[in-house]
């Protein structure tokens, strides 16, 4: 078995850089939508005001520069290259961390955290919150391998996880993600705790429980008419998916703004940024934020291939109780929200439960200074 890590910078070529121009020059536009609002998609008019942006104002090199500062790295576990970020804390009884991003997720949404999480004297922390930290990047995402056959589903990935964490020398570690990356670490805390002492998510998997139905409290009413809107209107991307990402895989890869729009509405939808007709996904992040996530799609032509793990776990998940230690950080705009009684249901084992007052699904990137306190009180118990 190799079991060789390599450093992985990135190191894009003007040639890509310059075909996105070139495509971003010949987009065929859609028609206007119908409603004021929304309702339909991404309005044609900001569409077009990003991706002019992109075109002539957004700088790939500054994300680049910075991503490679994060110490890159790639390894083959199981016949799949897995590239990874692995910043070493400068405190040497730092807790190690995995932590995994969803979709349309990547590793960008963590690019503000990992300093103040592996070296907390410099962002107003104590030597004894220190992590060790790795981020992977899922496979078929980013600048990980796209998996050449099926089988890479959920509980492959924990299983390789672990198996990055020992190969990195972290025989004692803790597991946190949210979207997908919450899904793997449910899975790596119900097999792997032999090594992972613990886990946190910031989108719990626990469902409402029959006993509770007719004593609903305000907020898991409202928890559940999430789950019903996210069912009956938000999910659409998921079905098509989880049935034929590859149908799915050819527009992705041809139209850059195509990509960006897949990508752009959810961060409108899925981000605490504002309410009703006021809702702006540029409330919560930058256009250069966003775009440094399209990019990490559009560049490693893996709009098909990241969908392909819907195809593989969506809505075939565990819900079995899970014993080992957990933690949970409730955001308000999350898609899916538990109450503390129903979280405590499935993990048997709480340490850790907050509801917060801001943020959304893509917490680490919109909130990262209640997302690193959160990490810090749910962890600092085991240290």
């Amino acid at each position: 078995m190799n079991e060789t890590i390599r450093t992985a910078p990135i190191a894009i070529s003007e040639k890509q850089l310059d075909d996105l121009k070139r495509r971003l020059d010949n987009v065929r536009w859609p028609s206007r939508e119908t409603t004021p609002d929304w309702s339909q998609g991404v309005p044609l008019a900001y569409v077009q005001e990003l991706c002019e942006y992109w075109h002539h104002r957004y700088d790939w090199r500054r994300w680049e520069k910075k991503l490679n500062s994060f110490s890159p790295h790639k390894t083959v576990i199981n016949g799949v290259g897995i590239h990874f970020l692995h910043v070493c804390s400068p405190h040497d009884n730092a807790l190690p961390m995995v932590m995994t991003h969803g979709w349309p997720g990547s590793i960008v949404e963590f690019h503000k955290v990992i300093e103040p999480l592996t070296n907390p004297i410099a962002f107003g922390g104590k030597a004894e919150d220190a992590f060790h930290l790795v981020c992977p990047t899922l496979p078929g995402y980013g600048f990980s391998d796209k998996p050449e056959m099926p089988g890479w589903g959920l509980e492959k990935i924990a299983q390789a996880w672990d198996v990055l964490m020992a190969r990195l020398g972290y025989d004692r570690y803790v597991a946190q993600g949210g979207d997908w990356g919450s899904a793997v670490t449910h899975h790596i805390a119900q097999s792997h705790t032999k090594n992972c002492i613990a886990a946190h998510v910031n989108m719990a998997l626990a469902l409402p429980t029959p006993d509770t139905m007719n004593d609903l409290t305000e907020s898991e009413k409202s928890a559940l008419a999430g789950l019903e809107y996210y069912q009956t209107t938000d999910s659409g991307y998921a079905k098509e998916q989880s049935t034929r990402p590859q149908t799915l895989s050819y527009g992705l890869a041809d139209s850059p703004s195509g990509q960006l729009a897949w990508i752009i509405e959810k961060f409108w939808a899925w981000t605490d940024c504002g309410e009703g007709s006021e809702r702006h996904p540029e409330k919560a992040l930058t256009k250069d934020e966003m775009l440094d996530n399209v990019m990490m799609y559009w560049l490693t032509n893996s709009g098909g291939s990241s969908a392909q793990l819907y195809w593989e776990s969506f809505g075939n998940q565990k819900r079995e109780p899970i014993s080992s230690p957990m933690g949970v950080s409730i955001f308000p705009r999350e898609i899916f929200r538990s109450s503390r009684r129903w979280a405590q249901k499935r993990y048997q084992n709480l340490i850790h439960f907050n509801e917060l007052d801001r943020g959304g699904h893509f917490a680490a990137f919109e909130q990262p200074d209640l997302f690193v306190k959160e990490l810090r009180d749910c962890f600092r118990q085991l240290r």
